[in-house]
């Protein structure tokens, strides 16, 4: 039974990531169909996201599936500098 407790646990853990990414995903969308975002903006912004993307599927290749600790703290950075991103762009007025 503690198997099957710290297993969703552990799904969970690595699983933010992707919530995280698709709930950014999902912002950048919303931000190109109502025009808060241009073309050009979601474009930058995509590929900023592809790039931590590539480097989470590195880390955990090297690891077994896994992202260690340290690994977890630097996504979440590089997550939250996106987000910031993500809001200063649809919010800037300037959709160029």
């Amino acid at each position: 039974m503690g198997v099957l407790a710290a297993a969703p646990a552990t799904f969970g853990e690595e699983n933010k990531v992707n919530e995280r990414q698709q709930n950014q995903q999902k912002r950048v969308g919303e931000g190109v169909e109502n025009g808060s975002l241009s073309s050009t903006e979601a474009a930058r912004i995509e590929k900023q996201e592809a790039g931590i993307h590539k480097e989470v599927k590195t880390d955990r290749a090297a690891n077994g599936g896994k992202l260690t600790p340290q690994e977890k703290a630097q996504v979440n950075r590089q997550q939250n500098r996106e987000s910031r991103r993500i809001y200063r762009q649809k919010h800037d007025g300037n959709n160029k």
